[in-house]
């Protein structure tokens, strides 16, 4: 589930995180950070637990409106005969009937109940959408149909929702920034069940989901690639940011803004302990992180250092490359 990409996000929080208790009474360990990553990283997919477990309450809403709609005065022709189609998809069913599924959403104790509000405003601005009335439309009832339609509401209605996005963090400091991925693997499940697969837990770490066809060239783990690399840029925290303060003329290593600092220290502690990954990959990643956790201005001043830093290495033979 998690790819190198988000690790290293992961990664870089954590170490930023720690940095800033190491002036404190009370700073983190090593240890401190190690748990915190862990606990990060399970809490991804948490997340995309709890949004594939919004599929059924939002069903469940829908079809509660069309039964109070039978109960008015003045009834029409669409009350005594409504479109059933979306409150009786085949995805909600699906997912109530799939034991597995059950299992590990109720091991959360979330219940989408008490957030009625955010599900009442997705349905009414879902049911407002040309590509929903299409959908109600057509005559047509298949899985398939009702996973490309939760697709569309994942996309375009929670990946960019200011409001979950707020009812998220404040339930977990880990889902800061992580629910469009944790919809991107919602997405991904809705497209094997559309195609007859059946649901199950993503494994933790991408690693773990390939195979090797060669023996002699085995998966290397995601899982040890993000703790070795919290624990080199950890213990080179010290060394590497002496070397950046060294670096900019002019500026004390206190002035610097610790998430480029972070960002840095963590770009050499894998360029210096990974053999296997290319340097100009590790570089391209830390200056696309960037890009989202720095200044405006710190893609630039992040890639022009590293660059020099780690030629400065090489040309001592400190870098060494598969």
């Amino acid at each position: 589930m998690l790819n190198r990409r988000i690790l290293r996000i992961k990664v870089f929080k954590t170490l930023y995180a720690s940095s800033l208790t190491w002036d404190s009474t009370a700073p983190s360990t090593l240890a401190d950070s190690e748990k915190f990553l862990k606990e990060s990283c399970e809490k991804t997919r948490e997340l995309y637990l709890l949004m594939l477990g919004i599929v059924s309450p939002i069903t469940r809403i829908a079809a509660a409106r069309l039964e109070a709609a039978k109960n008015k005065i003045h009834l029409t022709e669409e009350d005594l005969n409504p479109n059933t189609k979306f409150a009786e998809n085949a995805l909600a069913m699906y997912l109530d009937g799939d034991r597995d599924f059950r299992k590990a959403f109720d091991r959360l104790k979330f219940d989408w109940n008490q957030y009625d509000l955010i599900l009442k405003k997705t349905l009414n601005s879902i049911t407002g959408k040309p590509w929903f009335k299409k959908y109600m439309e057509d005559s047509e009832r298949s899985l398939k149909q009702d996973c490309a339609l939760f697709t569309h509401i994942f996309e375009e209605e929670f990946v960019d929702s200011e409001e979950l996005a707020e009812m998220l963090e404040g339930m977990s400091i880990y889902w800061n920034d992580e629910l469009a991925y944790a919809l991107t693997w919602c997405c991904r499940t809705l497209s094997e069940l559309a195609k007859g697969g059946r649901w199950s837990l993503p494994e933790l770490y991408q690693s773990d989901m390939m195979v090797s066809n060669d023996p002699a060239r085995p998966v290397e783990s995601d899982r040890d690639f993000s703790l070795k690399l919290l624990r080199a840029a950890y213990a080179g925290f010290e060394k590497y940011s002496a070397k950046v303060a060294e670096s900019v003329s002019g500026w004390e290593k206190d002035r610097l803004v610790t998430t480029d600092m972070c960002l840095i220290v963590c770009c050499l502690a894998e360029v210096m302990t990974f053999p296997s990954i290319p340097t100009k990959v590790s570089i391209n990643e830390y200056v696309e992180i960037s890009k989202y956790y720095g200044t405006p201005k710190s893609s630039i001043f992040v890639n022009g250092l590293i660059d020099r830093l780690v030629k400065a290495y090489e040309a001592e033979g400190l870098v060494k490359k598969n």
